[in-house]
Order: C-alpha cells, then sequence, then structure tokens
C-alpha cells in the first residue's frame, strides 16, 4: 500500500524511519531497539507536549540506544534502531493496537495524537512503522536462507516511578516461547548485585507487542526483550556497565 496522499502530515517525514548498523555481521544476534529515539519533526510542536514530557520517558527509551549500539560494537553484532519518537507510532505494537499511536502516555496526555484522522494515522503506519518491521523481516529472512542461526533480542529502558510509584527492579527479561535462552540471561545477571526478574515489570503479550512474538516467537527464534531502568543508563560508565553485564549473555 503507498503512503497515503491525503495526511495533513504528508512531507513531515523525511528523515529515515532507521538506522542499521552491521548489517553484514554474522554473528546470530540482532539488536532491535525500537524506542531509540524522540525526535518528532519540528511542524507537529512535540505533539503539543510541555519541554520536559517530551524529554522524558514517555517519547522514548531513556538510554537504551546508546546501550544498544556498545552492545553492537562489542559484539560485532547488527543494530536496527528507530529514528522516530514512539510517540508517534509504537513500533513494539501491533498496528492496530490501542496504544499504537497514544492519546495518552501514563499521566501525559499526548493533545496532538488525540482525534487524528485514519488517513494521518495510516500514513504514520506507512512510513514510520512498515519500513521499519519490513527492515527487519528481510534481515531475518536473509540468515535464514543462508543456514544462519538468528536470535532477536529488543532493547528497552524503564522509567523508575511508574504512576508515582518507585519500583526497585533493577532490570527485566521479557520473554514467551524462549524460556530457556530467557533464564539464561537472568542467571547471568543475577550473578551481579542486581534486582532482576523475568517478566517484570511488563510482560509479552501477543496482542500487544511485536518484536518478541511476531519476529521470534511466531518464526520459531529464540527472543527476548531486555529492559533496564533508566536512571541506570544515564551516564557513559554506566552504559559500559550494563553493557558489560549483559554482553557474555546474548
Amino acid at each position: 500500500m503507498p503512503v497515503c496522499t491525503d495526511s495533513v502530515e504528508l512531507g513531515l517525514y523525511t528523515e529515515p524511519p532507521y538506522t542499521l548498523s552491521r548489517e553484514a555481521s554474522e554473528h546470530p544476534l540482532i539488536l532491535v531497539c525500537e524506542h531509540a529515539s524522540r525526535f518528532i519533526p519540528p511542524a507537529l510542536n512535540d505533539l503539543g507536549l510541555d519541554f520536559e514530557a517530551a524529554r522524558e520517558h514517555i517519547a522514548w527509551d531513556i538510554g537504551a540506544l546508546a546501550l544498544a549500539q556498545r552492545l553492537s560494537e562489542i559484539l560485532g553484532v547488527t543494530l536496527l534502531a528507530a529514528n522516530y519518537s514512539r510517540l508517534l507510532i509504537d513500533l513494539n505494537r501491533p498496528r492496530h493496537a490501542p496504544d499504537s499511536i497514544p492519546g495518552q502516555s501514563e499521566i501525559y496526555q499526548v493533545p496532538g495524537n488525540q482525534h487524528l484522522d485514519e488517513a494521518t494515522r495510516e500514513h504514520r503506519r506507512q512510513a514510520l512503522f512498515k519500513p521499519f518491521h519490513t527492515r527487519l523481516q528481510t534481515l531475518i529472512d536473509e540468515r535464514v536462507a543462508r543456514g544462519q542461526a538468528v536470535r532477536v533480542v529488543g532493547i528497552h529502558s524503564f522509567t523508575p516511578i511508574y504512576y508515582g510509584q518507585p519500583r526497585p527492579l533493577e532490570a527485566g527479561v521479557l520473554f514467551g516461547e524462549a524460556r530457556q535462552y530467557a533464564q539464561r540471561v537472568i542467571d547471568g545477571l543475577s550473578r551481579h548485585p542486581l534486582k532482576v526478574a523475568g517478566n517484570q515489570p511488563y510482560k509479552i503479550d501477543p496482542l500487544g507487542d511485536m518484536t518478541v512474538p511476531v519476529h521470534g516467537d511466531a518464526r520459531g527464534l529464540e527472543s527476548v526483550l531486555i529492559e533496564v531502568r533508566n536512571d541506570l543508563l544515564r551516564t557513559p560508565e554506566a552504559i559500559e556497565r550494563w553493557a558489560g553485564y549483559l554482553a557474555p549473555l546474548l
């Protein structure tokens, strides 16, 4: 389906929808960072959010891109990272999930996403969502066709305060079918003085998630999503520390 030509946002998405690094890597791992960026085209005025909200966790996963990039460097693996904010369209939600284009995120209203017409929603799907997932599918298809092993891992972060409640958890490993792989990562992280759990602070939902259920479980591939609390990812030293924890386990 071509990009919709009836949307008021036509022509705004001039930056590439994703950045692909180390495409030719022969390592089994493909890293995915769906919430890597907080970029919203200037014409959309941060979707009506105030300055602070548009730069906090509702717009992106703070520290996730830096962690994914460092893991990609250490391991020499492919990384597919989004170039636009998840508030425009969430790349880790099915296209028609209720929060695919959120009118509210946690306690924040997102005025620019309320009362969107279907033409604009479809334009975002075609301009941002479809290219990202088509590229990920192609990366996997090419490796499977060559007989290579494939693992898909999403790198995310979560806010330390959620609906006013503190979260003591420091990292979570989210999984569906890849229980053994997930447990290996959990066990490895647990050897450090870390508060780690499986399927926390969220759970994989086939109706509400994309990367693990669609690109991993549905294809019989090992796939997990790594969540690190974002206050632990705000300095270069912290990124290096978490990359050191995770690199040997993935």
